[in-house]
């Protein structure tokens, strides 16, 4: 995708009646390109005001915790602070005055779920930013959930369940007790094979989930009910 955005023409928006002053936002991508076209976007609307912006994860909550900002447009594949997702509920648990809105080239429904499962309000593919980020900032000023129509479709198409389908029985069983809390070197006593070959299924259930981190897996194990498999 181009890194610039075309940018549509369209009418000025009709003004909020619930709200006096601009939706204040701060705006987090670490491409200066995109971030510059997605400023021009939302500054050419009547009732949006971009107050900061940052190309950095780190640099994220200094920017909320001075601006507090009504909306952070959020790239969460901007690298450091963790993971795309572990960083959006980090960033969820101590902005909590903030509503996020990620912006996303990935158009999997499984890491949709996710990012909504994990506080997200907002989630729109940066290739439709240009019609679909101000509504989603707006909606989500508002307290409302707000996602791409083409994610959208998606994921209403897709079927409950599907992430767990990706792995094997003997990955389902592997994630269970990583849930549960065994290490590697218990988990292999248990199913008698080698630390090495757990390891190596860890390996593949990070990369199937597209999960970072010990700690996603259990709250995916729990939020998925795998414990009683």
């Amino acid at each position: 995708m181009s890194a610039f955005l075309h940018l549509a023409s369209v009418p000025d928006p009709e003004p909020d009646a619930d709200r006096a002053t601009p939706i204040r936002i701060v705006l987090a991508d670490d491409h200066a390109a995109m971030r510059q076209s997605l400023r021009v976007l939302l500054e050419g609307e009547a009732d949006i005001h971009v107050i900061a912006e940052t190309d950095s994860l780190q640099s994220v909550m200094g920017h909320v915790r001075t601006g507090r900002p009504d909306v952070l447009v959020l790239d969460l594949g901007m690298p450091g602070y963790g993971s795309g997702i572990e960083a959006l509920s980090r960033l969820i648990g101590e902005a909590r005055d903030t509503r996020i809105v990620v912006l996303t080239m990935n158009d999997d429904p499984a890491f949709a779920r996710r990012a909504l499962d994990n506080g997200a309000l907002g989630l729109v593919l940066k290739e439709m930013a240009d019609s679909d980020l101000p509504a989603a900032v707006r909606d989500a000023s508002r307290g409302i959930r707000y996602v791409s129509p083409l994610l959208a479709a998606k994921l209403g198409s897709a079927k409950p369940g599907t992430d767990g389908d990706k792995l094997t029985p003997r990955e389902r069983e592997v994630l269970r007790l990583i849930a549960l809390g065994h290490t590697s070197v218990e988990i292999a006593q248990m199913l008698g094979l080698s630390p090495r070959t757990i390891e190596t299924h860890r390996a593949r259930i990070h990369r199937k989930l597209g999960l970072g981190t010990r700690a996603e897996l259990v709250h995916y194990a729990l939020r998925h009910d795998l414990l009683r498999l």
